[in-house]
């Protein structure tokens, strides 16, 4: 009985049998909750049947519903003048219901006749009874004769379920959700207390109240006053229609001019302010949705430039540098190739670390961006055709390569300058005594002193000459000498060769002109020995063992100023020795010396005791003694100096070996603390020591010792710069080099940092996606039992074990897949930090690109497509301007000027396609 009265009980122009009813439709839907049911029938009998009548209400209704539907009709391209009248066919009706539930009704009969009209309004009725919606007393014949009451309790219908069932707020719904929800909205304004949907709305403030809560920029509040109500409500209706596209549904007068406004037509008004800023609400949610994933993006693609620009910049640098340590162009003098030598020692301490550093920090940004990537669904990134990081690597390796070579080089041009330097010297001595001891010789071969000479002179010219030519002999070697010196230079690409070689000729031909010469004197000689005889045994002797012995006396005095080159104490040890066992022969010498001059005093004492007056000097040899005694005394000068050169040179090669030494003692330590440092970082990345944090903590404490240790790599620097240019090039006491240990050095560092940055992106990946500590050590010691090397990864048979022992099933096709995931370079081996990733990415809810295409949808008003405006209107400036420039225009058939491809936009942030 109830289900028949209510809002049609007054209505009695038809017989009920004559109408058509709806039990049966609504015996089909009792899966329907009753609940909802009985919330319709609690709104229909809130209907006032004694104020049915009441042409006021009647009037606001039939104002406000017209409305409503137009608001929605409008979106089909039509509207309705009147309603009692305009959905008498069921067209109208049907195209209505279509809009507002955005489903397709059965298509409708196109005939004018009275039985089309009915079908088309049954198919309407029989749609909102498939809603679970009790449509008492209400048949189709009503409707189509226009009866206005049945007509407007219809629509009143289809408002509550279409427009109002679905309001929720704080577990109430429909009306009450509605009311408490305007409640909500307008309790900070004063003069306003929403207790009902009539006469709380009368003044007006209550619909200024809830269009100022959200959107202020619209009404000034303040200036409104309760005793003006038509004022306030023109007001409110006015800037709906305006601004929030809510059509004007009332006139301030009708409701200023009753008594109680008709509640039905305020709901219907109210509810229409609800969804338009629920969807507003919406609309923001779906834009903060859209920032969020934008400003990763765009977070990402920042990430991308700095690495980008870092790695091109790094990759210059070596660019350039290469071919400056690749330049192998000799320099003429020692002190040319010692500034080169000083700018390569200024390029590895001031140049060098900085890009070790920035290569560093290049590999820890590039592991960051892809940790990043992985927790926020995004592609892994791929640099640019050679900026990978194993290209940079392999540069770098190449820029290691060469700096090893230039620095060889240096140390070999060095040498090779020192002994050229040296040879040089000692071409020029040679070259002087030899000119010295030719000079006045031609003249000598040349002249004609044995045709007016006696016997006695022709044969002591031949004698002569005979010590010449044992004098000349004894010269061969010296020439000999000198030639070969001229050879080594020239071989050594000496940068005077030319002079060098000339002098060399000049004293060659002139080696060739005095042997020639003396050719032909003793030639000479010999055709007059026969008419002269008699020589004076004396001085024979004299000059045959004056030659050797001032031969003897000007090679020591050659030796003794002769310069030498020692490169450490036993060589400067063994030219001691030599030198003392040539001290040694000085006795002898002497006694051979004072034989020669006893010879030359025996010729005098004979001279005077005959009373022979002699000549001149010997006409044997040139050879005096004075000349003896000036040498002898010049042998007994060199020697002391002799012995102090070489106790200087002992004492700077003994000041070489301390060098030597003190190096070797700090590299013996360094070099073994350095290993012991990396061994103890690979044990540590392997452990499980309390949290992520607490080995972070500790890591970074590693990393403080390990820089605190500096100092010391600074000092074997400094003793290092101390070897070289002390020209120091071997050391026995250690079998480090500061290569090694820089290269070791610069290990450490990087494999420190690369172990506190596994840990941070460790950290990352668990804050990112929500796993344990618990869970973590877990992982970890799965991945130690089957990490059977040691090595911090693990290849793929052992992460195949590892997976089956979870409890995982695998086939060949689905472990390759996971390794694709894991191992996304095909290098073979699993790190720890991919596999936790893989272990935690299933359970992790992230932003997918269907979300963004729902969120985009919303923003769309459910088009297809968006507008540059309506991005503008709802995105922060900056990514309005990153969508509009990256979305494709839209090319579907409901495509408008201006549309953008939000779709494909959203499926590229997710790398399934290309943005």
């Amino acid at each position: 009985a109830s289900d028949s009265s209510g809002y049609f009980q007054s209505e009695r122009i038809k017989p009920l049998a004559a109408r058509r009813h709806y039990h049966a439709a609504n015996n089909q839907n009792q899966q329907y909750s009753s609940g909802g049911s009985q919330m319709y029938m609690e709104q229909e009998n809130d209907w006032d049947r004694d104020l049915l009548l009441d042409p006021a209400w009647e009037k606001q209704q039939r104002k406000t519903f017209t409305a409503w539907c137009n608001s929605h009709l409008r979106k089909a391209g039509t509207q309705i003048e009147n309603i009692e009248e305009d959905f008498r066919d069921g067209l109208k009706l049907m195209l209505l219901l279509e809009v507002i539930s955005g489903e397709r009704l059965p298509k409708p009969e196109r005939g004018k006749m009275r039985v089309h009209k009915i079908n088309n309004v049954n198919k309407a009725l029989d749609f909102i009874a498939s809603k679970g919606v009790k449509l008492v007393s209400i048949g189709a014949e009503e409707i189509v004769d226009g009866n206005v009451k049945m007509t407007l309790g219809m629509i009143w219908t289809i408002i509550l379920r279409f427009a109002i069932q679905d309001i929720s707020v704080e577990e109430t719904s429909a009306k009450e959700g509605l009311l408490l929800w305007c409640q909500r909205k307008t309790a900070p304004y004063k003069n306003v207390n929403v207790q009902n949907f009539h006469i709380s709305w009368k003044d007006g403030l209550a619909f200024n109240a809830l269009i100022h809560r959200h959107r202020p920029e619209l009404i000034d509040y303040e200036k409104l006053r309760k005793d003006d109500p038509v004022t306030n409500l023109n007001n409110a209706f006015e800037v709906a229609e305006k601004y929030l596209d809510i059509p004007k549904m009332l006139d301030a007068e009708d409701i200023v001019g009753t008594l109680r406004p008709d509640e039905k037509a305020i709901m219907t008004y109210v509810s229409c302010f609800y969804h338009a800023f629920s969807g507003a609400q919406k609309a923001e949610t779906a834009a903060n949705r859209i920032c969020k994933v934008l400003a990763v993006n765009q977070e990402n693609e920042h990430l991308m430039e700095d690495y980008e620009k870092l790695a091109s910049d790094l990759l210059e640098w070596i660019r350039r540098t290469i071919p400056w340590l690749e330049n192998r162009a000799p320099e003429k003098t020692m002190a040319e190739m010692q500034q080169k030598l000083e700018d390569f020692r200024d390029y590895r301490r001031v140049h060098k670390p900085p890009k070790v550093q920035e290569k560093c920090q290049l590999e820890i940004n590039f592991n960051t961006l892809q940790t990043k990537l992985r927790l926020s669904n995004r592609p892994a990134f791929m640099p640019s055709e050679g900026r990978m990081v194993s290209d940079i690597n392999s540069a770098w390796h190449n820029l290691e390569g060469a700096e090893k070579g230039y620095e060889e080089w240096l140390l070999n041009e060095i040498r090779r300058l020192e002994r050229l330097d040296h040879l040089a010297e000692k071409f020029r001595q040679k070259a002087t005594i030899h000119e010295s001891w030719t000079a006045g010789k031609e003249s000598m071969l040349t002249q004609k002193d044995y045709e007016t000479a006696s016997l006695s002179e022709v044969k002591a010219l031949l004698k002569k000459h005979e010590a010449f030519e044992s004098d000349l002999a004894a010269h061969q070697d010296r020439v000999e000498q000198i030639a070969a010196i001229a050879q080594e230079l020239n071989e050594l690409d000496y940068y005077d060769a030319p002079s060098v070689n000339a002098r060399c000729q000049k004293i060659c031909e002139q080696w060739d002109l005095l042997g020639s010469l003396t050719q032909s004197r003793r030639e000479s000689l010999e055709r007059t020995e026969k008419q002269l005889e008699s020589i004076d045994g004396l001085y024979l002797e004299y000059a045959k063992r004056a030659a050797p012995f001032n031969n003897w006396m000007e090679g020591a005095m050659e030796d003794l100023q002769d310069m030498f080159i020692v490169h450490n104490i036993e060589e400067i040890q063994g030219l001691i020795t030599a030198h003392e066992q040539f001290k040694s022969t000085l006795p002898e010498a002497n006694k051979e010396r004072e034989s020669i001059q006893a010879i030359q005093a025996e010729v005098q004492k004979i001279a005077r005791y005959n009373g022979i007056k002699l000549s001149g000097n010997n006409p044997y040899t040139s050879i005096t003694p004075e000349s003896i005694d000036s040498k002898w005394d010049k042998v007994q000068q060199l020697v002391p100096q002799r012995d102090k050169a070489l106790q200087e040179e002992l004492g700077r090669q003994q000041s070489n070996d301390h060098l030597r030494r003190q190096f070797a003692n700090q590299a013996n330590v360094i070099g073994p603390w350095i290993q012991n440092k990396m061994e103890e970082i690979g044990r540590i990345s392997i452990e499980m020591n309390g949290t992520l944090e607490d080995q972070l903590t500790h890591l970074r404490q590693y990393e403080q010792s390990i820089i605190e240790y500096k100092p010391k790599i600074d000092q074997l620097e400094g003793d290092y710069q101390l070897i070289q240019e002390a020209l120091i090039f071997d050391n026995k006491y250690t079998a480090y080099t500061m290569e090694h240990l820089r290269v070791g050095w610069e290990q450490l560092l990087t494999t420190i940092a690369r172990t506190i940055n596994e840990i941070e992106n460790q950290i990352l990946t668990r804050d990112a996606k929500g796993i344990s500590q618990e869970q973590l050590h877990e992982y970890r010691a799965s991945f130690n039992h089957f990490d059977k090397k040691r090595t911090g990864m693990m290849d793929s048979d052992d992460f195949r074990a590892l997976l089956i022992s979870t409890g995982n099933s695998l086939g060949d096709a689905e472990f390759a897949r996971i390794m694709g995931i894991v191992d996304p370079n095909n290098s073979g081996a699993v790190t720890f930090q991919a596999f936790i990733d893989f272990m935690s990415r299933e359970t992790t809810d992230t932003d997918t690109a269907d979300q963004v295409i729902a969120s985009f949808k919303i923003l769309a008003g459910d088009k297809n497509y968006i507008t540059a405006e309506e991005l503008r209107r709802e995105l922060p400036p900056d990514q309005a301007e990153y969508c509009i420039a990256r979305m494709a225009p839209y090319s579907g058939p409901d495509a408008v000027p201006g549309a953008l491809d939000y779709m494909s936009f959203s499926t590229a942030l997710y790398g399934e396609s290309d943005l």
